[in-house]
């Protein structure tokens, strides 16, 4: 009956608190809040919910609709949370092991910040080239690939593009002579035109750009170096220089953020041992620990 009638008493509130505060929330902004922000507006179990913790719950503009169920969801949520945990206080009757997690969390954040601050001020991130490289000379042959990656070009022109037979010419043999001429030529007729032979790109974002449905992509990049294909309106060239399948070895370009991250990990987790060994030598130098015989 308890709980029959709070529900009961949230919903009939809900919706007086609605229809009293969304006038006061029609010109509703992240820099402003209305004079009485402070004042109370839903009781639960002597727990408070204020007008500035509702504001805080409507986007800019929201309209009138969305901004009554968003009040609703928000308050009910708050009561529910409040009803919850009053309920379950009384029938817990040890509280001892809760207050020492909490205690025990409590702690943990405190030295997680505080690490976390320390680590800002006092480490740097910087690692070499040389380090890197020597990182990925030792380990990059454990460091794969999770999807395929190509190296190419990507030009797209319309149907009726002029020049039809020079464009295929130039895309299937990219040669200093004929990327000029692309590059001229797009500048004209081209929709969009991608270069990425320089650069591996995942095959799954050149596919997007692509009318091309493939099942196997391991078997198509290792047959196909030039796709040719058409729709209603355009016309697309597709030049793979280079590929990776799944699981092969990253190359050098593509594992280097990976390895500066190790790299950064494993300096921040020595950085935070050896704080924690000076602190504690010198603790016992200045006999901050004293050690009691048994």
């Amino acid at each position: 009956m308890y709980w029959v009638f709070n529900r009961k008493f949230i919903f009939t509130l809900m919706l007086g608190v609605v229809m009293i505060f969304l006038p006061c929330c029609n010109n509703h902004t992240s820099q402003s809040k209305s004079a009485d922000a402070d004042k109370p507006l839903v009781e639960v179990e002597g727990n408070y919910l204020y007008r500035y913790q509702i504001e805080q719950v409507i986007p800019p503009n929201a309209d009138k609709k969305d901004s009554v169920q968003l009040v609703n969801n928000f308050i009910r949520n708050w009561a529910t949370n409040v009803l919850l945990y009053e309920t379950a206080k009384q029938n817990i009757s040890d509280l001892s092991e809760i207050d020492k997690l909490v205690e025990e969390y409590r702690k943990s954040l405190i030295i997680h910040e505080y690490q976390q601050k320390l680590i800002q001020q006092k480490f740097s991130k910087d690692i070499s080239e040389e380090e890197t490289k020597a990182f990925y000379e030792k380990f990059g042959n454990q460091l794969l690939v999770n999807e395929p990656y190509v190296k190419g070009l990507l030009l797209v022109v319309p149907a009726n593009t002029p020049q039809l037979n020079e464009v295929r010419s130039w895309v299937q043999r990219p040669n200093i002579k004929s990327l000029e001429n692309i590059e001229k030529y797009s500048l004209k007729n081209a929709i969009s035109y991608d270069f990425f032979m320089n650069k591996w790109t995942p095959w799954s974002e050149v596919l997007k750009k692509i009318p091309l449905q493939v099942s196997n992509s391991a078997d198509f990049l290792s047959n196909n170096s030039f796709v040719e294909l058409s729709d209603s309106t355009q016309r697309y060239f597709l030049k793979i220089q280079e590929h990776l399948n799944h699981g092969d070895v990253k190359p050098y370009e593509l594992a280097k953020d990976e390895i500066n991250n190790i790299l950064i990990h494993k300096r921040e987790a020595e950085f935070i041992k050896q704080f924690e060994k000076d602190l504690y030598n010198n603790a016992v130098a200045k006999k901050k620990i004293i050690f009691y015989k048994k």
